[in-house]
């Protein structure tokens, strides 16, 4: 493969690249690697699956990519995960973005599975940390944070070492790019402000909205159940919360079943197929998120997207489903 057919894989569906020259130079190396990381709070969701599928597009680019399931992160922030549940939660992650990237079609054993405690409690690292402690004041950590991190009306400490520790674990774990979702922009910003010797490369992907969508807005995340699916939910679950989501006519902006055909099922699978009664036109595949956009604008009934968009979906994340069936003990132990 060459840097330009690399370069043209992993810079696809994003929403930001920092730098793009700084990609390609990454891409012209002749064994490249990146990273991911989650840390281990609240369960996974489909909001997930979009950085997940740029993992696939930099495993299938030729890049060596390392996970990291950054449990220490996950109690820094506000403890959103006890010290107790933080081996059960980080196994819970490891086997969710295994079965996740089997439902992508891409092999979870060309991933590289790091835990952040293994990593991060060794050598020079915290010596680094403090370094940059040193160089940066708290309004700018928290500023770079706050969209990631948890910090209150009266911040922990622990939510101001978060963003230090993410971006040492970009130096820490020798790769060329970092990729996340675009919450994660305030973070490795400061990072390259921090780290000019090891400034990350960042490519950022987009933020899923909210099933709720419309004037209440906001992301899909693990806080409000009704406004996320869940990777392990029931195919009737699934089916039943796009059923209930907000999806006015015509309407684009803020519409989260429209997103989960842009950034996941036409990615994934291609086409959209709406099954719906012969007096009301029959079935029709759209082939592209363009096509299926423009017909909705057009007057393809919101309840005829959401039922396609349901089983869609949920046929997607049966081999997700399907292995975390096998971890109900790890999933009682973990939540």
């Amino acid at each position: 493969m060459t840097p330009e057919e690399r370069y043209a894989l992993v810079s696809r569906n994003t929403e930001e690249i920092i730098t793009e020259e700084e990609l390609k130079e990454a891409c012209a190396a002749k064994k490249p690697s990146a990273y991911i990381g989650y840390a281990p709070t609240g369960m996974l969701h489909v909001g997930h699956l979009v950085p997940l599928l740029k993992t696939a597009d930099f495993l299938n680019a030729g890049f060596k990519v390392k996970f990291l399931v950054a449990d220490l992160h996950a109690y820094l922030d506000d403890k959103k995960t006890t010290w107790e549940k933080l081996d059960s939660r980080s196994e819970y992650y490891e086997e969710s973005v295994k079965g996740a990237m089997e439902a992508l079609g891409a092999d979870p054993k060309d991933i590289e599975f790091v835990r952040g405690s293994k990593l991060e409690l060794n050598g020079d690292y915290f010596r680094n940390i403090l370094k940059m402690a040193g160089d940066v004041t708290l309004a700018r950590t928290k500023r770079a944070a706050s969209e990631v991190v948890r910090f209150g009306d009266e911040p922990k400490l622990s939510g101001f070492i978060y963003p230090l520790m993410q971006n040492e674990d970009f130096k820490a774990l020798g790769v060329d790019v970092c990729f996340a979702g675009v919450d994660q922009r305030g973070i490795y910003m400061l990072g390259r402000e921090l780290m000019p010797d090891n400034k990350p490369v960042c490519v950022f992907t987009p933020l899923l909205p909210a099933l709720h969508g419309g004037k209440m807005g906001g992301k899909m995340g693990a806080s409000e159940d009704k406004g996320k699916i869940g990777l392990h939910e029931s195919e009737e679950s699934i089916i039943k919360k796009t059923g209930g989501a907000w999806c006015e006519a015509g309407k684009v902006e803020g519409n989260g079943v429209l997103a989960l055909a842009e950034h996941i099922v036409f990615p994934v699978r291609g086409e959209l197929v709406v099954e719906r009664p012969e007096k009301f036109g029959g079935n029709v595949a759209f082939k592209s998120y363009g096509e299926l956009e423009k017909a909705f604008v057009d007057g393809l009934h919101p309840m005829d997207l959401k039922n396609a968009m349901g089983k869609a979906i949920a046929d997607i994340l049966e081999p997700c489903r399907k292995r975390l069936a096998k971890k109900e003990k790890l999933l009682k132990a973990a939540y």
